[in-house]
């Protein structure tokens, strides 16, 4: 821990009151919200900073996830600054208005607290549900822990809000693993949460009359194109914004972020990719592995939405043989969404890493450490080979 974290208090918080903390300190003009199991919690703790006067929000309850949404990009287009939470079939809700929060450039930031799609009904953690909306122009940022959750929360609405950016932002956590459990982490204090995310200035507000704008209107095949070309670009800058957001917080708490973390990479043979929790299962089977003689590691992209391609290539270009862990199925019959992304990144690579695919942990089932040493087994019979036999496929199946 860095002497600037050494001089704040730790507290033991869950990841659902660590979110509801830092949304009662960056205090947002407008939250509508409708609860889903596991992100109810956020919502609910909310409520009460709102009841006992502790925020100045405007605080909707709605009567569905797809409302909330649409309470959202009102308020956000109105000139708001504006927050929510929700998980799993509560995101599949949205859809509709998840498209069209982005397509009208309006920072709303949201909390998912990652929980497997129906059906059959589960209401435990995989990655069907942020990895289903992958697509529609939200930034996507992801927690392994308490800790970092309340962190991105924060550093997402500067994200949001940045000039060369302007989309909306989804921090994601593990249902019942980050959300429910109780960790040790430093908040920071509500003067230097302000004075971080500053005074929101709204571009192009409707209720801005001297300036008045259309939203919403009617685009035909001559301009659609141009949206969405525009959309493209302000994705591909907030790579650079994560960058620049996450210096400034690492010297304000002593916490840096950046777009991904490794961990036992530098000289590694065998390495998995994994996202949010699991990361650090995965480095408690590095550790023992290491202790062994054996060189793994594991690298954590935080960042998925923009994907950094580079970046990820760049870190794993040395490694012999990788597995990438997926907590969703893409359902396209080769693998994850994550597998097809770091393998097309890795592609043209001279001497390419040969890599792997796994699906594991759907509705909540358990990783391991056991587990993880089982992947980076296989990864070191995939060296003596010299080929993969099974590209793709679920872990322990």
């Amino acid at each position: 821990m860095s002497a600037i974290a050494k001089e704040k208090k730790q507290v033991g918080l869950t990841g659902n009151s660590a979110i509801a903390y830092a949304m009662k300190q960056i205090n947002p003009d407008v939250c509508p919200a409708y609860p889903i199991t596991p992100s109810t919690g956020i919502i609910e703790e909310f409520s009460n900073y709102y009841a006992d006067g502790e925020v100045d929000t405007e605080f909707i309850t709605v009567e569905s996830e797809h409302s909330a949404m649409s309470a959202c990009v009102g308020a956000s287009a109105a000139g708001a600054r504006v927050m929510t939470a929700t998980s799993s079939q509560g995101l599949a809700l949205m859809w509709e208005m998840l498209y069209v929060a982005s397509g009208y450039r309006l920072p709303i930031v949201m909390t998912l607290v990652n929980r497997a799609l129906s059906s059959p009904i589960n209401i435990h953690c995989d990655h069907s549900d942020s990895m289903g909306a992958r697509d529609s122009c939200w930034i996507q940022l992801y927690s392994e822990t308490v800790q970092e959750a309340y962190d991105n929360l924060i550093q997402a609405v500067r994200l949001a809000e940045h000039p060369s950016v302007l989309l909306p932002a989804m921090v994601c956590m593990d249902g019942f693993i980050t959300s429910h459990a109780i960790e040790n982490l430093t908040l920071m204090d509500d003067k230097e949460v302000k004075d971080f995310i500053g005074e929101y200035k709204p571009v192009h507000p409707l209720l801005d009359t001297d300036n008045p704008v259309t939203m919403g209107a009617m685009t035909l095949p001559d301009s659609y194109m141009e949206f969405k070309f525009a959309q493209s670009g302000a994705m591909a800058r907030a790579k650079d914004a994560v960058i620049e957001i996450g210096k400034e917080f690492g010297k304000l708490t002593g916490r840096e972020y950046g777009l991904m973390e490794s961990y036992g990479l530098d000289d590694a043979d065998c390495a998995i990719v994994v996202l949010n929790s699991a990361a650090g299962t995965t480095k408690a089977a590095v550790d023992e592995l290491r202790a062994k003689g054996k060189k793994v590691g594991i690298l954590r992209p935080r960042l998925f939405r923009p994907f950094p391609h580079q970046e990820i290539k760049d870190a794993l270009k040395n490694v012999k043989a990788i597995c990438v862990l997926d907590r969703a199925d893409a359902m396209n019959g080769f693998g994850g969404p994550l597998f097809s992304e770091v393998r097309s990144a890795l592609y043209g690579v001279e001497q390419a890493p040969k890599v792997m695919g796994r699906i594991f942990g759907l509705g909540g089932r358990d990783y391991t450490v056991k587990d993880a040493t089982a992947v980076f087994l296989e990864l070191y019979k995939v060296l003596e080979r010299g080929n993969i036999e099974k590209l793709t496929g679920y872990l322990n199946f």
